[in-house]
C-alpha cells in the first residue's frame, strides 16, 4: 500500500449517514455534532443528547478549542468514564484516561496545588498517559495548563479554566506538541446520579450486530462513605467464623474509598492499587483475578514514577477473590489494606491471609464490574 493510501485510510469512512435526530422510549434526541470517527477511523459516528436537556453534563459540553479535526467517539467515552470517577471525589482531582480506562487518577492531599495533583495522576503511568484525555473536577489554572502542555495530550476537559490556563492551552505556537489539543468545558458533575436510591438518568445500552439490544440500569453505588465499608468476616461451614483482626486506619480508609471509586470505571477484571490519594497502578481487562493483581503490581513496579515499594498501599478489587492467591500476591508486595465486594466461598481463606500478615480487609457488599 502506498504512503498516500495509508493516509487516506484514516480520512475515509465507510458509507452510512448519521441521522439528525431520533426518538427512543418516547424521548427525543437531537444531534450535537458529527464526530471525527467512531471506535475506528472508518466508522462514521455522531453524538446525540436528549432534546429536553434535563440533567445533562457531557451532553452540554462546550468546545473551547479544537484542532483540524474534532472529537472522536473514544474522546467522549474517555470523558464519560473520567466523569464517572470524578463525580464521587469531593476534593480537587484529575483522571488521565486512555482507551476508556484510567491510566492514573489523583486527588488533592493536604495543601497540594492542582499542578501537583495532575502530575501525580499523569506519572502513575506516564507511558500510557501519552495521547491521553485529561479530565478535572475543578477549575484548571495556569501552572497546571503549562504542565499539561509539556506532553502529548488529545484533550483536556474541566468545569472551568482561568484566563492564564486558556492562554497557555491555546498557545500552539509555543507548545508545538499539542497543536491538535481539544479544550472542553463541562457543566457541573453534581447533578449526576451516584448512589443507590438516586434516579438514573437513562439506560445503558448494548447493540448487537443483528440489531438486538440489551438495556441495563447504570451503575449506582451503595458506598457513600467509609461507614458503608464492612469489616471482612465469614461464616465457614466447617471452620466457623473468622473476622478481620485489624481495622483500617483513617488514611487507609480514605485511600480504600478512593480506590473503589476509581475501580468503578476500570474494565473488569479490575484492580486498583493506591496510596495517599493517588493510583500507583491499574490492572484492567484480565480474565482472572490474580492476573489483574499481578498486572497491577508489575505496572506499579515498572511504570509508576515514584517510590518502587508498595509498602502501605491499598488495593481495590471489583470482584471477590475466588482463592487466596491474589491476596497473597498483593500483601507480599506491601499492600496492607484491601477493599472487595465479599461473598466468595473462599472469603475465609482471603481473610486468614490478611490476618497472617497484619493486613486489613473491608467489604463493599457490591460488585463494580465494568465490561465496557
Amino acid at each position: 500500500m502506498a504512503e498516500q493510501d495509508l493516509k487516506q485510510m484514516y480520512r475515509t469512512k465507510t458509507q452510512g449517514e448519521t441521522p439528525e435526530g431520533f426518538e427512543l422510549f418516547g424521548r427525543k434526541y437531537e444531534k450535537v455534532e458529527d464526530l471525527r470517527y467512531g471506535t475506528n477511523p472508518h466508522q462514521p459516528a455522531a453524538f446525540y443528547r436528549p432534546a429536553d436537556g434535563e440533567g445533562l453534563v457531557l451532553g452540554r459540553y462546550e468546545i473551547l478549542k479544537t484542532g483540524k479535526s474534532g472529537l472522536s467517539q473514544t474522546n467522549l467515552e474517555d470523558m464519560q468514564h473520567a466523569i464517572g470517577i470524578l463525580k464521587f471525589l469531593q476534593r480537587p482531582a484529575c483522571a488521565v484516561m486512555k482507551h476508556c480506562n484510567p491510566s492514573g487518577v489523583a486527588m488533592r492531599v493536604g495543601e497540594q496545588d492542582l499542578k501537583t495533583v495532575y502530575e501525580r495522576a499523569r506519572d502513575a503511568d506516564s507511558q500510557a498517559a501519552f495521547g491521553s484525555v485529561v479530565v478535572f473536577n475543578t477549575e484548571v489554572d495556569g501552572p497546571t495548563a503549562d504542565a499539561i502542555m509539556g506532553t502529548i495530550v488529545e484533550g483536556v476537559a474541566a468545569p472551568a479554566f482561568d484566563a492564564d490556563a486558556l492562554e497557555i492551552l491555546h498557545a500552539s505556537d509555543r507548545y508545538k506538541k499539542n497543536k491538535e489539543l481539544r479544550i472542553i468545558k463541562l457543566p457541573d458533575f453534581g447533578v449526576l446520579p451516584k448512589y443507590v436510591g438516586d434516579t438514573p438518568a437513562g439506560w445503558e445500552m448494548k447493540v448487537f450486530d443483528d440489531g438486538s439490544i440489551v438495556l441495563a440500569q447504570p451503575y449506582l453505588s451503595r458506598v457513600k462513605s467509609g461507614a458503608d465499608l464492612v469489616p471482612a468476616y465469614n461464616e465457614h461451614a466447617k471452620l466457623g467464623r473468622i473476622d478481620i483482626e485489624r481495622k483500617p486506619t483513617d488514611q487507609e480508609l480514605d485511600d480504600l474509598l478512593f480506590a473503589w471509586y476509581v475501580n468503578i470505571h476500570v474494565r473488569s477484571n479490575g484492580v486498583v492499587i493506591a496510596k495517599n490519594g493517588q493510583t500507583l497502578a491499574v490492572g484492567t481487562g484480565e480474565q482472572d483475578r490474580v492476573g489483574a493483581v499481578e498486572q497491577a503490581i508489575h505496572k506499579a513496579k515498572s511504570k509508576y514514577k515514584g517510590d518502587e515499594t508498595l509498602e502501605g498501599a491499598v488495593m481495590a478489587s471489583d470482584g471477590f477473590f475466588p482463592f487466596r492467591d491474589a491476596v497473597e500476591a498483593a500483601t507480599n508486595q506491601g499492600v496492607r489494606a484491601i477493599v472487595q465486594p465479599g461473598g466468595s466461598m473462599n472469603d475465609y481463606d482471603a481473610i486468614a491471609a490478611c490476618n497472617e500478615c497484619g493486613a486489613t480487609m473491608v467489604f463493599t457488599m457490591e460488585r463494580c464490574f465494568s465490561h465496557h
